[in-house]
């Protein structure tokens, strides 16, 4: 994989390609923005570091950034652009990782996107471009589960081990990756990818997860069931 860039320089306000990017994250330890808080606006190796036993629930005031489960920048991958998050839940779906251990920016090149991905190691076998698009699933482009090689010619992607943007995710910054180690896989398994949009350039097109659909509210003072109608009178006798 080719050199990501010093973590510091980003930090001063410079990304690839001379675009200016600012960094600004709070951390808290525990979920919905409760206990020790924490301010970031370059790389953390540690958050023991900041005084935090670990990280629950965060908001990115500007970025993106990628945290990871493990100290050092080591485990699964999780992409935070612009937002809240206040759980778990809300930066993963895959189950594995109940909190964050280390985090840094991400890199951010410009507003346009363009990657390749290839079936086999060393850029070999079946390609696929992608130009400034999502693909929620790579099935319908001939790539069933296997990506082994990428190049991220423009933009910050992200990609899943699973349709839908689910599973364990694997950032890919501007470079070549030729083989499936190179983005932190242990195996070459991609099956979907989206664009790291942040709010600099895609006011409208950051990716958030769907909140779930709230049940309704009953009618607290239902309207009361209207009387049968009264049986007709008799006939009167002769």
């Amino acid at each position: 994989m080719s050199d990501q860039g010093a973590p510091e320089q980003l930090a001063a306000g410079k990304s690839q390609g001379g675009v200016g990017v600012s960094y600004k994250i709070v951390l808290y330890e525990y979920e919905n923005f409760q206990g020790k808080k924490a301010e970031l606006s370059a790389e953390c190796k540690d958050v023991n570091e900041k005084n935090l036993e670990k990280v629950g629930s965060v908001v990115v005031d500007s970025g993106p950034w990628v945290a990871f489960d493990q100290h050092g920048f080591a485990g699964e991958q999780f992409v935070l652009e612009k937002g809240e998050y206040p759980r778990w839940t809300t930066w993963t779906n895959s189950q594995n990782s109940y909190c964050l251990l280390s985090l840094r920016p991400l890199r951010v090149d410009g507003a346009d996107h363009k990657l390749h991905l290839f079936e086999n190691g060393g850029f070999t076998g079946r390609k696929m471009e992608i130009i400034d698009d999502d693909v929620p699933s790579l099935w319908a482009h001939g790539f069933q589960d296997r990506v082994a090689s990428v190049k991220a010619l423009n933009g910050t992607w992200v990609g899943y081990m699973y349709p839908g943007y689910r599973g364990q995710q694997y950032v890919f910054e501007h470079g070549d990756y030729k083989h499936w180690n190179d983005w932190g896989a242990t195996m070459p398994q991609v099956q979907s990818v989206r664009r790291v949009r942040d709010m600099q350039w895609h006011k409208r097109g950051c990716f958030t997860a769907l909140e779930p659909t709230p049940n309704p509210n009953p009618n607290p003072i239902p309207n009361p069931t209207p009387p049968p109608p009264a049986p007709p009178a008799a006939a009167a006798s002769s």
